[in-house]
């Protein structure tokens, strides 16, 4: 089996989500060669073959471009998956290369199940197993489900360059709308999760974060309930956030959760269920009831 991993240069850098591409195809037991459009001062640093296009010539993004670069390289190394980050980038390219060879396409794999992919549904409550009817697929891996893998060693590159022209150039990047609150220069975070129960529990865990000088964070069921502003969401689809202390209280633990919190330094999570997935990143778990422990705690404190 041989994987193609796309990696992502942005910024002047290579990204170190790429790795986790390395964390994939490691665990499906694959061969590996990986495509960066990059420079020479960036290289991944793994022992394999990678094939390197000058960003200069190429830019950091460009659909025609990126695309034929991809195409020319599955042609060259015949791998049974091209594999994208679930990125901005990997949701442009990953379709349009798919629907150029017309094979299957899998977005936003969590885990490997029963010889197909894990994704999530219902809103991330429940996973299903998907698997591609075609020979060769595209696939998007979620950020934070797979391993960030440095291998380390030193890659043989193969220089590449695109033969097309593009009437598309890259502009930039512009940045996000500020936030009302910017977690991601917050020391402490307490996040309200679903198991607080309901909207007027949330000033419970406010009072908690108040008391340890930190920020309310919320997981995204929470702030699809309207119980918090968005601008306090941790996840994939709020803040990614890398605190001293983070408390998730009453947070199960979804993929795209653990993915916006697990760099935190220190893990306290507050749950009922001691098999939540929660746990398995947190340094400390409080099997407890979150609206009993967390009035006691505050008060302590």
């Amino acid at each position: 089996m041989k994987t193609l991993l796309i990696g992502e240069y942005r910024e002047g850098k290579l990204l170190d989500s790429s790795y986790e591409l390395f964390g994939f195809a490691g665990q499906l037991g694959a061969e590996t060669t990986m495509l960066v459009v990059g420079s020479e001062s960036q290289l991944p640093a793994f022992d394999g073959k990678l094939y390197l296009a000058d960003v200069a010539s190429c830019g950091e993004y460009n659909p025609d471009l990126h695309k034929q670069l991809i195409l020319d390289t599955i042609q060259k190394e015949n791998p049974d998956y091209v594999v994208f980050l679930h990125s901005s980038y990997g949701w442009d390219l990953a379709p349009r290369v798919a629907a150029k060879l017309k094979v299957a396409q899998v977005s936003e794999v969590i885990g490997l199940a029963d010889g197909g992919f894990e994704v999530g549904c219902c809103n991330a409550k429940m996973r299903r197993t998907v698997k591609p009817s075609t020979a060769r697929a595209v696939i998007t891996i979620q950020a934070g489900a797979f391993p960030v893998t440095p291998l380390g060693g030193s890659p043989s590159v193969e220089k590449i360059s695109a033969t097309v022209t593009s009437n598309v150039s890259f502009a930039g990047y512009e940045p996000a709308e500020a936030k009302d609150v910017d977690l991601t220069r917050a020391e402490v975070i307490v996040t309200a999760g679903r198991g607080i129960g309901k909207k007027e529990n949330v000033e419970v865990i406010a009072a908690l974060a108040k008391a340890l000088g930190g920020e309310l964070g919320a997981s995204r069921p929470v702030v699809d309930a309207g119980w918090v502003e968005h601008s306090h969401q941790v996840g994939t689809t709020g803040q990614t956030v890398s605190p001293k202390l983070y408390i998730a209280c009453g947070v199960s633990g979804a993929i795209q959760h653990l993915a916006g919190m697990k760099k935190s330094d220190f893990i306290v999570a507050i749950n009922k269920d001691k098999d939540a997935p929660i746990g398995e990143v947190a340094d400390v778990l409080v099997v407890a009831d979150v609206l009993q422990f967390v009035p006691a705690l505050t008060a302590k404190l």
